[in-house]
């Protein structure tokens, strides 16, 4: 066993080297790295993929053509994952960033004249005019605005900045930002109560709905939410507040995933209840009807606990709906795929104001699903009670029903139309008459125009963004498509939800069935991290989104390696979500200091030396926390192959849970309370629990 492990790293390390010295010799040539990797991808294109009358010509084995072509072809392999696997975050000069608007949410002036377009890309608010389709106005607001709201007489928007903790608020006659209300941490989704006296805030890393007074612009107080809440939405009545969430709740390692609908009474400013949705982990948009009887809700229905074996066979993720309310009793799920053909990533939603028809976005398969309200309640319904059989109580239908949402011929019944749309469509907004359903297509900068009646695109608002498409848009595209999947079932933000994680843990098939169940990390700031995997077995990114994808993931013809490069640039350029446990400059509170000194340490608290390699920092070092070496610190379970894991990175590490290469600690405590008897994870047994607290608080400032 030393002996491979030897070999495997010398052999890596003549890797390395040889990668390092074709990637300087082919920077040489080009102007940047992006003309590099296309450089590398047309030539390696070009060897590997002779026509037929070449390869009849090719020459043999052995002679002195063929020994310099395979060195040539050696060369721009080696080339290639050099070039791919380095983050191109900072582009040639003749191929500048470019700045894109990103289109994600909108909102309706009250006489529908004007259309509010928030624009997280370009940290802006864009309005456009509904009759000419002209963009009238730009307003600037905070860092990634992601939600937006009105007041009741128009005449103020709440613009949620996601990565400043704000609330911008526009004045819409000067249409400038007259006020900024601080929140809770990342803030997505926002309502505004009937009375417009308060706001409501749903923050997604706090996993929290902030409660704003708006006369004296202060929060008084928070109220527990699912985790990654981010989605509000305000009963008709104005009574109550219905808020979803990204990421499962916590729950027993290896069980069924568990979201909810979290509702608030508006009088009271309290929770009055939290509806389950069972084996849900991504919800998102949410809407009631005009007559508060019919709620719907887009959802996620993972496959995780099964291997992911069987993709052809629907068994990765299901699209669906939850509808709740007085029309359908308790609430029920249903499909939105088909047999043959998968619509990833249900996001917007919106009801007709006669309840005709509901209007879907599916953002993974770039299109608008329309469903006929009238057959939906008559097919739950059916479900629910088949003829002539007694009416059933609410509790036996709901069982009685749970199948229903994994028969994917089912969807025929109710959806009407499957409109074509652009890349990655998110929100959505109707007209105040209901004639035209407005689309933010988020990675094309423009607004598809539906007419409901129809259900056909009839026009397209441009809203100025930037005309061409660079590597980073591109792999962006990629990185959110579900179409290279078999069947369209599912893309990378699956389970990178938003470029982050899905707070689950997979069986992946490569590693064998019921073995090795992993954790879904982060995404953050990767460069310098590798090799990729819990097991540290791909050893750079082209590797984890190329062949890997295709083979285990995709099953289906995937990226070319020009489209694997731009994917490779998008990943590898996501940056860090601001940390919010740091003080300005990078101070430290005590309680942080102290759990540094933990840290640090090299000696327990008997005076007794910590042996190097179970110090924190042996294993954790670097700028980014991770020594990229595969231990074994007795964190194994007997699924695991080998109790060996890759060290990961800490950095923004009090995002990611669960923890562990299982995810089976739901806390960072759990780590070492849990699953460190014996000191092998470090020495944490003769801590005191204020200690230990220390060291988690230094830790959430990494």
């Amino acid at each position: 066993m030393h002996g491979r492990t030897t070999f495997r790293a010398q052999f890596w390390l003549a890797v390395r080297i040889a990668a390092k010295k074709a990637r300087f010799w082919v920077m040489e040539q080009c102007s940047g790295p992006q003309e590099a990797r296309l450089w590398v991808a047309q030539r390696f294109s070009a060897a590997i993929k002779p026509s037929l009358s070449q390869r009849a010509l090719a020459p043999e084995v052995g002679s002195a053509p063929f020994s310099a072509a395979l060195r040539i072809v050696l060369i721009l392999v080696v080339a290639l994952i050099a070039i791919a696997a380095h983050p191109a975050a900072k582009q040639s000069a003749a191929m500048p960033r470019e700045r894109y608007l990103s289109p994600i949410e909108m909102a309706f002036s009250p006489d529908g004249r004007m259309l509010y377009v928030v624009c997280e890309g370009s940290d802006e608010v864009r309005v456009v005019d509904v009759e000419s389709g002209k963009v009238e106005s730009r307003i600037p607001v905070g860092h990634v605005p992601r939600g937006i709201a009105q007041s009741p007489d128009g005449r103020q928007l709440y613009i949620t900045n996601a990565w400043s903790d704000t609330v911008s608020v526009i004045d819409t006659t000067s249409l400038k930002v007259v006020q900024t209300l601080p929140t809770g941490f990342e803030p997505a989704g926002v309502v505004v109560d009937r009375n417009g006296a308060t706001l409501y805030v749903a923050n997604r890393l706090s996993s929290d709905v902030s409660v704003i007074d708006l006369k004296s612009g202060r929060e008084t107080k928070r109220l527990l939410a699912g985790r990654g809440a981010s989605y509000l939405a305000l009963s008709p009545d104005g009574k109550q507040v219905y808020c979803t969430h990204i990421y499962p709740n916590p729950g027993p390692h290896r069980t069924p995933p568990k979201s909810e609908i979290t509702i608030i009474d508006t009088e009271r400013q309290t929770v009055v209840e939290r509806k389950p949705l069972h084996n849900v982990a991504g919800v998102f948009h949410v809407a009631l009807s005009a007559d508060g009887r019919l709620g719907v809700v887009a959802q996620l229905r993972p496959k995780n606990l099964i291997p992911l074996a069987h993709v052809e066979h629907g068994w990765a993720f299901g699209d669906s709906l939850t509808l709740f309310g007085q029309d359908v009793g308790e609430p029920v799920q249903i499909p939105l795929d088909e047999l043959d053909r998968y619509y990833a990533l249900p996001w917007g939603v919106a009801i007709t104001p006669d309840k005709s028809k509901i209007f879907l976005t599916t953002a993974g398969a770039e299109s608008v699903t329309v469903i006929d309200v009238a057959r939906l309640l008559r097919t739950v319904n059916a479900r629910r009670s088949p003829a002539g059989r007694p009416a059933l109580s609410e509790a036996e239908g709901s069982a009685r029903a749970t199948p229903f949402v994994n028969d994917l011929s089912a969807s025929a019944d109710y959806v009407v139309a499957r409109v074509p749309v652009g890349h990655n469509p998110r929100g959505v907004a109707l007209s105040p008459d209901g004639k035209r359903l407005y689309v933010a297509n988020r990675l094309d900068d423009n607004i598809a125009v539906i007419d409901t009646a129809s259900a056909q695109v009839v026009s397209t608002m441009n809203l100025g963004g930037p005309k061409t498409a660079d590597a980073l848009r591109r792999g962006e595209r990629l990185f959110y498509t579900a179409r290279f999947a078999f069947q369209g079932g599912f893309g990378c933000s699956n389970c990178h939800l938003d470029a982050t994680i899905d707070g689950l843990q997979w069986d992946l098939e490569p590693d064998g069935f019921g073995e090795d169940i992993v954790d879904n990390r982060s995404l953050e700031d990767l460069a310098g991290t590798e090799p990729f995997k819990w097991n540290g077995g791909n050893p750079d990114m082209p590797t984890e989104c190329g062949p890997r994808t295709e083979k285990f993931f995709y099953r289906s013809q995937s990226f070319t390696p020009q489209e694997l490069t731009d994917l490779v640039t998008f990943v590898y350029s996501l940056p860090y979500r601001p940390n919010r446990y740091r003080l300005a400059h990078g101070d430290l509170t005590p309680v942080q200091e102290r759990g540094k000194a933990i840290f640090e340490r090299v000696k327990a608290k008997t005076g007794a030396p910590i042996a190097e390699a179970n110090q924190c920092g042996y294993c954790h070092s670097g700028p980014k926390f991770t020594s990229q070496r595969q231990l074994d610190v007795g964190t194994g379970k007997l699924t695991d192959r080998s109790p060996v894991i890759d060290v990961p990175q800490l950095s923004n590490v009090a995002y990611s849970a669960p923890y562990l290469h299982d995810g089976s600690a739901r806390s960072l405590e759990e780590i070492w309370t849990v699953f460190n008897p014996k000191d092998t994870h470090g020495v944490t047994n003769d801590l005191t629990k204020d200690e230990l607290n220390d060291l988690i608080e230094y830790l959430k400032t990494l």
